[in-house]
């Protein structure tokens, strides 16, 4: 289980859960920036800029792949590795809702959606409506930052500011979510930082809040093994001393290793959705993306999974 966590903790974008927020943004920041991305988030670097300094400085370095490669090779390759699942995992949660649109869905909520541009950056149909679930602080951020720039949303945004720990649910429809309609929810970056019975309620409550035709998404939690976890926080933590990134976050702490978790996709099966699974592992590879050697590649359950499914009528 996580040490850094507790039943009540909070945050606000450069602490705690917050900043990986900024990270993810930095990652589709860099994404934008590559010759032949497969994602644009012209935002990304602006919700960046307003967040102070932190590693996502470092992400955001050109250099800082080859300098870390002159001391660690290996975990070089890591860092490029993780960036490319950032963009392939947008990429697919992307695809998702385009789908999700083209079949008629109109109302999307985006669960924990801490920097996430989608509302402003996707080319939503006429109609649409976006729900942003977070923390109060965090999408008060994000809306200030946009602000700034005058960027406005490419669908009817709607910031619902409540904890998922408390009863988002009844915030959701105070903002005028219409449980009669089919939605498109998403939960990605989500479902590490919950605990197995969290998870389970989370999907209890999105499964009685969708009309019948209404998908989900979700980022599944993949399972490693505390002998590699352990080997590679050291090797990250002499990377930080050798770059001073002493006070480097380490996201491992913020997750709940959790070895009660539900499968995503078999829970979602018994409770009338239709889902179906693929690993990132997969993801990558198909697009080209994959890039650690092949005793990397050799246990799938070590890999997150991207789960989408429809609800029957």
């Amino acid at each position: 289980m996580s040490s850094l966590r507790s039943d009540d903790d909070t945050w606000d974008i450069a602490t705690s859960v917050g900043s990986t927020a900024v990270m993810v943004a930095a990652a589709r920041a860099a994404e934008t920036d590559r010759d032949e991305p497969l994602i644009r988030d012209p935002f990304a670097k602006a919700l960046v800029a307003g967040a102070g300094s932190g590693v996502w400085e470092f992400i955001l370095d050109d250099d800082f792949a080859a300098k870390v490669a002159e001391v660690d090779p290996e975990v070089a390759v890591i860092f490029q590795h993780m960036g490319n699942y950032q963009a392939v995992r947008t990429h697919f949660f992307d695809r998702f809702f385009a789908d999700a649109t083209d079949a008629g869905i109109r109302q999307v909520v985006i669960l924990a959606s801490g920097l996430d541009s989608r509302a402003y950056r996707l080319p939503w149909p006429a109609g649409t409506v976006v729900y942003e679930i977070d923390q109060p602080k965090v999408l008060e951020y994000k809306a200030a930052r946009l602000a700034e720039h005058g960027t406005l949303p490419s669908a009817r945004r709607h910031a619902v500011p409540v904890d998922l720990r408390f009863d988002w649910p009844a915030a959701l429809k105070d903002a005028g979510f219409d449980v009669d309609v089919p939605t498109a929810w998403l939960a990605e970056g989500l479902l590490m930082y919950l605990p197995a019975e969290a998870q389970d309620r989370l999907f209890e409550q999105i499964t009685a809040l969708s009309a019948p035709g209404s998908r989900v998404a979700a980022e599944a939690v993949g399972v490693q093994a505390d002998e590699r976890r352990a080997e590679m926080r050291a090797r990250f933590e002499r990377i930080a001393a050798q770059f001073g990134m002493e006070e480097t976050l380490d996201v491992a702490e913020l997750m709940y290793n959790d070895p009660d978790r539900a499968d995503v996709a078999q829970w979602l099966d018994a409770r009338g959705w239709r889902a179906s699974s693929v690993t990132s592992q997969e993801e990558m590879r198909r697009l080209d993306r994959w890039l650690l050697p092949p005793e990397e590649s050799d246990a799938d359950d070590a890999f997150n999974s991207f789960v989408t499914a429809e609800k029957a009528g």
